[in-house]
């Protein structure tokens, strides 16, 4: 791997394109899922912004996924247009219903397919899914050969480190994993009861992507394109992985791996084209409650947030949340270099 330490090494490199099982990326800048924030709008809204390899959906829930009406769920949806480049992620905790989960999102016509063993939130590890599945590592293996024997398409990992500081066994599982026939992984640090409490440590994804043959996506506290650049240059991983940045700022992708500079006016016009695009795909009670899932991320830019966020929020119906924006952000408010971390919750 080449070098990376300057915008235009990092630019030059994630444009680079990654072999994942039988197909090929042109970008190896990927939407990390996200569950209540992946969803078709925030998507759609990074789809016109471009810059990216891959876009994942947010956590379905295998056993719903076979019988999952597109039409009326609010998760299992998609637009036609963004098939070629999504992954549908899953979580479950039987191999027979991850399999056949991925057999529709095959049939859907899906990129890939993702399994979820990275998921630490409480109600999704006490039903034995998510990150559970790391403290049954014969079970987690088993889930990937079922769903590889599913489906021909692509199929991702995303894990963490484990439930214990164990540098060892998140090299260990992503060999297992690789050899139970996953194409892809896509790695976050962090211990599972950690809650980004300590800084992710992304010496450990050196440790994963030295462990394997097949490509490893970084994630995990990138937050400007120097970190972007230190986490290449660091562990030299196959791509990276973002997150709660591009809810933050959705041109995130453009702007790393295509130079495009957001003018003043992008917080503006990137706030108003979401209660748009929410409109468009939801009812109105739904799409205020997901445009108030993506404020506190979005008003983490500004220096003011937290006062700014509050008066966003204020408003039951998509048009006084228009109104809200036009009289907030058409001025172009103060913005910080790193956001406000406090309110990625």
């Amino acid at each position: 791997m080449t070098t990376i330490t300057t915008k235009l090494d990092l630019a030059r490199y994630l444009n680079t394109p990654l072999s994942i099982g039988n197909k090929t990326i042109n970008n190896r800048m990927v939407l990390a899922p996200m569950a209540g924030l992946g969803h078709i709008a925030l998507r759609e809204l990074i789809s016109e912004f471009g810059g990216f390899g891959l876009l994942f959906t947010g956590m379905c829930s295998a056993r719903a996924v076979p019988q999952e009406n597109p039409a009326v769920s609010n998760v299992f949806t998609w637009r036609t247009a963004e098939l070629p480049f999504l992954v549908c992620q899953i979580f479950g905790s039987q191999p027979e219903s991850m399999a056949a989960a991925a057999r529709r999102i095959e049939t859907e016509g899906f990129f890939g397919v993702d399994l979820n063993f990275g998921c630490s939130v409480a109600a999704i590890c006490k039903k034995g899914c998510g990150a559970a599945l790391l403290k049954t590592p014969d079970l987690a293996v088993e889930i990937v050969a079922a769903v590889r024997q599913a489906v021909s398409c692509p199929v991702f990992v995303k894990f963490r480190t484990g439930w214990e500081n164990n540098p060892q066994f998140a090299a260990d599982m992503a060999k297992r994993f690789e050899d139970a026939g996953a194409d892809a992984l896509t790695f976050h640090p962090r211990v599972a009861p950690d809650r980004r409490n300590r800084p992710p440590r992304w010496e450990i994804i050196t440790r994963v992507k030295d462990a394997v043959s097949i490509p490893v996506f970084g994630n995990g506290n990138l937050f400007n394109i120097a970190d972007g650049i230190k986490m290449m240059d660091q562990t030299a991983c196959h791509g990276l992985s973002l997150g709660r940045m591009a809810v933050a700022r959705p041109w995130i992708f453009a702007h790393w791996s295509k130079g495009m500079l957001p003018g003043d006016d992008i917080y503006h016009f990137t706030a108003l084209r979401l209660t748009h695009l929410l409109s468009h795909h939801y009812e109105d009670r739904f799409a205020v409650k997901m445009f108030k899932k993506f404020a506190p991320y979005f008003c983490a830019n500004f220096k003011f947030s937290q006062a700014i966020l509050k008066k966003l929020i204020k408003a039951d119906t998509m048009e006084g949340i228009r109104t809200n924006i036009d009289l907030l952000l058409k001025n172009s408010p103060e913005t910080l270099i790193t956001p406000n971390l406090t309110l990625f919750v």
